[in-house]
């Protein structure tokens, strides 16, 4: 399999790297011409030729969500993290609810489509060597969520996961969003497998892996009556029961 690996992997970077310089202009001119809704038209069918770049690698994606997400309300999608490969199966999944991201200020510029959208399409960049820019960056893209009734992903475990044993939840930045999205419903997402498009590393990559995304109950904010560190902690249990 890791030697089979090998041209797959050549094949798959060579598809990835075209889709994404293919799709750049597509971006540039949905917004500058048409404005955001056809700037999301466009990074949603990005994200599905992404996922199909994957199919290269065997990569399978099962997606799973018996819950009804609330409408024209915010949403705090909260997931565990096992890869760069949790992205795209987000955005085009749960592409209804306008997933945005918090990312790191870094990948803001130098990657085509990618650093496009993240700078126009909503998503937070942040300076973790700047903690006034980090909490302007986070209050900024609350109230846009807020205002929007967007949805806004976080990775409470800070980073991946290399090899899907969950790490422990960070508060901070969760604490944050529910501080300055009371009207929020909580979104429970466990992703399963990811990491196994890495298993090797980055060359090769890992070959058949079956991404899975299960989407559980929403929790309203505003009728929950514990405490938000309870709250913290009944969304950590959620999400990490359903990881295998």
């Amino acid at each position: 399999m890791k030697i089979l690996a090998y041209p797959l992997t050549i094949l798959y970077f060579i598809a990835f790297g075209l889709t994404l310089l293919i799709f750049h202009p597509i971006l540039w001119i949905s917004h500058r011409v048409f404005g955001y809704n056809t700037l999301q038209k466009s990074v949603n069918i990005l994200q599905f030729c992404l996922l199909r770049c994957l199919n290269i690698l065997g990569t399978r994606f099962t997606y799973t969500n018996s819950h009804e997400l609330p409408k024209n309300t915010p949403l705090i999608i909260v997931s565990n993290h096992q890869s760069m490969y949790d992205i795209s199966p987000i955005l085009w999944y749960m592409r209804e609810v306008h997933p945005k991201f918090i990312s790191k200020l870094e990948l803001g510029k130098g990657i085509p489509s990618v650093s496009y959208n993240l700078r126009h399409g909503g998503s937070a960049l942040i300076d973790r060597k700047n903690a006034r820019q980090s909490i302007k960056a986070i209050n900024d893209f609350s109230t846009f969520i807020n205002e929007k009734k967007y949805a806004a992903v976080i990775f409470p475990e800070g980073t991946r996961s290399k090899n899907g044993q969950p790490k422990t939840f960070q508060r901070r930045g969760l604490q944050t969003l529910i501080k300055n999205i009371p009207d929020a419903h909580i979104v429970p997402l466990t992703i399963n497998n990811s990491w196994k498009t890495l298993r090797y590393g980055k060359f090769p990559m890992g070959l058949g892996a079956h991404i899975s995304l299960t989407v559980h109950k929403p929790i309203n904010l505003a009728t929950f009556t514990e405490s938000t560190d309870e709250l913290i902690d009944q969304v950590e249990q959620t999400v990490k029961q359903s990881i295998n």
